[in-house]
């Protein structure tokens, strides 16, 4: 312990008349163990010290036992100088080992130690000087290196290798002691009393100690990036909607939004249906009594809704020809895993028909895809969406609030392009300048609802309504430096991974 050596650490500075080596005062003590007491000693500025690293060369073990009985060349020779008649090769591995006889005989061959005659090994000298024994003994004993080439054929033959030695340089500090005052950690109720405070010596505080983590719960990044968005649109004024219905129909996720029963988003390749039950009851009107209903909601009649949807989309309503398309029903009873949160923005817009008024809605939820699972692409994901009804809106609104919305983001570089969407005209895809990438990239998507799609609500004619959306995966997958989705959410994610990532700010300005 480092208690244990801040006494002979002290002892030995009293007795010299400079600095002491470490290595020298206490050459069997493992480095940690002093450098933990002279790390004590040093925050009370009793001792100074400097670290010193250098590289020593050390035995092997096969290094070792040469140095203690004789390099393979030097037992091959004394086993052939022993027989007097010559030694047969074949009997040398059982006299001086396989390892010895296999290196040792060649060694001993290049050295001139012994000759062959016919099929006996023979002595070719009276005597040798086993310079290999010598040369580990020297180091085991001195520490003293050889020439750099002894060392390096010595390493080759793996009889000794180098590693970092450290040591210390220690001197005496401005506030030297022989005797190490023991120092209380607390002030006491004792020690106020009886005044032993004024004379006792305190341990300092050190202030570069690291303090011991703490396990507690972590918020996963999406959620944190979560939660920002909802900060920005709450300080925008918007309302947050119910997502809790992650299945639907295909009324409401299709048939309402004026996405035609044969578009192909609506095949078994994009979207999961719901095999148990496979439909969903018929729609009806809202009972008086509805308990789900405001006071001064009205109850909204379904059938009737139903009816104008089934009717624009067929036939045409509300000045537009429809898609001219025999419109099923049992197709938009189907229920299905959502595709995405603007069925929840059509249920709030049809409830917001019964009393028309401007509102802010937005939602942030998940949503089903069903696609092939990539490093961008996953087959559930996050659909961050906000909807805007008020009257005498217009595109230039739009572009200008995108603009705003943006900005909280901390983009600021924005492009607009045209796009199709069954249910907005017009459309427009939003690009984003991204400095990290350098590149403009998607960021979300965006337009003003049709007609179609909010006259069946009952939704008068001169309201306007803004929708737009984007993912919350790519916002917090840049944010947090995640180049592949599966990383980010999934069973491949890495706890470590949630618990260490910081606080997201998702404007630094």
């Amino acid at each position: 312990m480092a208690s244990d050596m801040t006494a002979p650490i002290l002892d030995a500075l009293s007795s010299a008349d400079g600095p002491i080596l470490s290595s020298d005062a206490f050459p069997s003590t493992p480095s940690l163990t002093i450098k933990a007491a002279l790390d004590r000693l040093a925050s009370r500025s009793m001792v100074t010290y400097d670290t010193i690293d250098r590289e020593v060369v050390v035995l092997t073990p096969e290094g070792e036992d040469i140095a203690a009985n004789g390099s393979h060349e030097a037992k091959v020779f004394q086993a052939v100088a022993a027989a007097l008649d010559g030694l047969k090769i074949s009997d040398l591995p059982c006299i001086v080992g396989k390892d010895s006889a296999k290196v040792g005989q060649g060694n001993a061959f290049k050295r001139g130690w012994i000759k062959k005659d016919k099929d006996l090994l023979r002595p070719n000298t009276e005597s040798i000087h086993d310079e290999t024994k010598e040369q580990l003994q020297t180091i085991k004993e001195t520490q003293t290196h050889p020439d750099a080439k002894v060392v390096a054929d010595l390493k080759k033959r793996k009889l000794v290798t180098t590693q970092k030695a450290i040591s210390f340089k220690i001197s005496k500090g401005p506030k030297y002691a022989r005797q190490f005052v023991k120092e209380e950690t607390d002030l006491t109720a004792e020690m106020l009393a009886d005044g032993s405070w004024k004379t006792a010596s305190f341990k300092p505080y050190n202030f570069k100690a690291k303090g011991a983590p703490t396990p507690s719960g972590a918020l996963h990044p999406l959620n944190k990036v979560r939660q920002e968005f909802r900060n920005i649109f709450f300080e925008m004024g918007f309302e947050e909607m119910p997502t809790n219905r992650f299945v639907e129909t295909g009324f409401w996720n299709f048939d309402a939004l004026f996405v035609p029963q044969q578009h192909p988003a609506r095949d078994l390749q994009d979207t999961f249906y719901i095999s148990d039950p496979a439909k969903a009851d018929p729609p009806r009107e809202d009972p008086p009594n509805n308990p789900h209903l405001k006071p001064a909601e009205k109850p909204r009649d379904y059938k009737e809704y139903w009816e104008n949807v089934r009717q624009v989309h067929e036939t045409g309503k509300y000045g537009s020809i429809g898609y001219r398309y025999p419109w099923s029903a049992d197709e938009s009873l189907r229920l299905l895993l959502r595709t995405h949160t603007t069925s929840v923005s059509t249920y709030m817009l049809h409830k917001l028909a019964a009393n028309p008024r401007p509102a802010r809605y937005f939602s942030i939820d998940r949503v089903f895809r069903n696609e092939a699972v990539d490093a961008t692409h996953l087959a559930e994901f996050h659909q961050i969406e906000g909807v805007i009804a008020d009257f005498g809106l217009t595109l230039g609104g739009l572009i200008g609030f995108m603009e705003v919305f943006f900005a909280k983001m901390g983009i600021h570089r924005l492009r607009f392009k045209p796009a199709y969407n069954p249910y907005t005209e017009p459309s427009m895809e939003i690009f984003g300048y991204h400095t990290g990438l350098g590149k403009w990239v998607e960021i979300g998507n965006s337009g003003m609802f049709r007609p179609e799609m909010l006259e069946p609500m009952g939704i008068p004619k001169d309201m306007r309504v803004y929708g737009w959306g984007l993912s919350l995966e790519r916002p917090t997958m840049i944010k947090y430096g995640v180049s592949n989705i599966r990383d980010l959410l999934g069973h491949k994610v890495d706890l470590n991974f949630i618990e260490t990532n910081p606080a997201v700010r998702l404007e630094k300005d």
